[in-house]
């Protein structure tokens, strides 16, 4: 054969290449379908998903970043659409349905360019161009928001949980949050920051979410290791041990010969001795109540209860350092090293039960810079989701006060956005012009969606939020789904932190022009499951697999 007609094989055999337009449009297909998963959930009038995991566990939610987490994706660019949503509930905690939506409307939009033969890389600039503009109008739409602006921090934490399965209980959750985050934010070089983990959220499902409280302090979900220990001790010394109160085994294999029946009990008064000197050391600094990281041995607990100390074994790490934040006191790591400096104090130590389990308070913190939310509500999904909308509410409010700044809701800012950016793209000119204005109609998906979910009519509500905003100046008008009429967001208490709409505007932009400079998808073979096992949920799905 000549040398000219030989094939050369460069790719592994069963290796799928898709290429130019048909991988840019399967991409695009499997992100905007990501998003019309979710499309139902946004707003107060949104819908919940109900999912059903390969164990056959159930997950009720309308929160966006958890649907998505819960489903089992397979496309590789759906995948990208999921990190979305990861990163804007790290980084805000809300809005995730909504920057998930934009992205699969911002490629929607690019599509339509692509079938005029516009290049990808001029859609990527000029949708980069757009994002830019966009940041600098939200900015200047905001407005400052500080922490004894206590109404709007509750209208924010209540704007975050709308729509979340909480009802009548939306007023008391929103002041819980708020409460937590003053407690635990700190000012560091002149700013506010909010470490949202100082708040610790126990989950007991029973009783009603009505029920839910916040302590200024710790709970810890453990009882106190001994019965006849104190069940309630006021004014409390709290020692935190990470060493066991246990005699340690040799680090080597060790082997004892005993020849005396009476070195026997020589050697168990020796044990004894020791773990006396251990408890009489917590005494001697004014310990009244011991959290210890590792096991207490049956004997400590003995001596413990026989002092009247209070003790707890096996804390979590997490806990321990949260209760360190709380009381004021240091984790020990050798209880020879304990000192009466190293103690923390609080009110009150008590064991309580709740539900059908008996938990430890630590209450009454001064200046506790970590405090507790205990969740209630009538079964186990509830509680979840409470949790989640807790999350929520905590995370917004925290970013609002970091930023201190806050914008209008109900698709006021994306209509701002929308308006502003068609009067800035023809000043760009050229085809980059075709992307700013494709980005600026992408936009109003969110007050479109919002009107859908509600069961109005979305061309109407659109029509009359753009001649509010560009005939009436109002920039805060958006849509009260509610009464079904355009309304000024703020009279409505409907506020957004800043960073929400930003993160969401920014993230959809990249995942956007990142899916979009995609001409070439090379997916290797699939690999074959183990002999004998069954095959994984995947198994047997050929060729490049769509969604589930």
């Amino acid at each position: 054969m000549l040398g000219g007609q030989m094939p050369i094989i460069v790719l592994k055999e069963g290796t799928e290449r898709e290429k130019g337009r048909s991988a840019q449009m399967n991409n695009i297909a499997a992100a905007k379908a990501v998003a019309e998963a979710v499309k139902t959930t946004l707003g107060p009038k949104g819908m919940d998903k109900m999912l059903v995991d390969s164990l056959g566990d159930v997950t009720i939610t309308n929160d966006g970043a958890t649907i998505l987490k819960e489903l089992d994706i397979e496309h590789p660019a759906a995948k990208m659409v999921v990190e979305i949503s990861k990163a804007q509930d790290q980084e805000c905690g809300d809005g995730t349905t909504t920057a998930v939506i934009m992205a699969g409307e911002l490629l929607k939009k690019a599509e339509e360019l692509l079938e005029q033969n516009v290049h990808p890389t001029i859609i990527t600039n000029g949708y980069r161009m757009a994002a830019e503009k966009a940041l600098e109008i939200l900015e200047n739409a905001g407005f400052d928001v500080s922490p004894e602006n206590e109404e709007v921090l509750l209208e924010i934490a209540k704007t975050a949980m709308t729509g979340k399965n909480v009802g009548a209980s939306q007023e008391k959750l929103a002041k819980i949050a708020v409460d937590a985050v003053k407690a635990v934010a700190e000012e560091i070089d002149g700013k506010l920051r909010v470490d949202v983990d100082n708040i610790k959220v126990e989950k007991k499902y029973g009783g009603s979410v009505d029920d839910t409280e916040l302590i200024e302090g710790v709970i810890i979900d453990k009882e106190r290791v001994h019965p006849r220990m104190p069940e309630l001790v006021e004014n409390a010394k709290v020692a935190l041990l990470e060493a066991p109160l246990e005699i340690k085994k040799t680090e080597i294999d060790a082997k004892i010969n005993i020849t005396d029946p009476n070195q026997i009990q020589k050697f168990l008064e020796q044990e004894e001795q020791m773990l006396r000197e251990m408890v009489e050391k917590i005494k001697s600094v004014g310990a009244n109540v011991v959290f210890c990281q590792k096991g207490i041995d049956d004997m400590a607990q003995h001596f413990l209860a026989k002092e009247g100390i209070y003790a707890v074994r096996r804390v979590k790490k997490s806990d321990m350092e949260k209760l360190a934040r709380a009381t004021g006191g240091k984790i020990v790591a050798n209880i020879k090293d304990l000192s009466s400096d190293d103690l923390g104090t609080a009110e009150k130590v008590y064991q309580k039960k709740v539900g059908d389990e008996d938990m430890t308070f630590v209450t009454g913190c001064k200046g506790a810079k970590a405090v507790s939310i205990l969740v209630r509500g009538g079964t186990e999904h509830v509680v979840d989701e409470v949790e989640r909308s807790l999350h929520d509410a905590l995370r917004v409010v925290g970013v609002a006060l970091e930023d201190g700044k806050a914008l209008a809701g109900g698709g006021a800012p994306e209509i701002e956005v929308a308006l502003q950016l068609k009067d800035y793209a023809p000043s760009v000119g050229g085809r980059e012009q075709l992307a700013i204005e494709a980005f600026a109609q992408a936009m109003e998906v969110i007050p479109r969606t919002l009107a859908e979910n509600a069961g109005l009519d979305a061309i109407d509500m659109l029509i009359k939020l753009r001649s509010a905003h560009e005939s009436d100046k109002k920039r805060s008008a958006g849509i009260d789904v509610y009464s079904g009429e355009i309304a000024d967001m703020l009279e409505k208490k409907v506020v957004e932190p800043i960073r929400v709409k930003k993160q969401a505007i920014s993230s959809a932009t990249d995942v956007a022009t990142m899916i979009l400079r995609i001409d070439d998808v090379i997916a290797a073979k699939k690999s074959s499951p183990p002999a004998g096992g069954q095959g994984g949920g995947a198994g047997g799905m050929g060729g490049m697999p769509g969604m589930m």
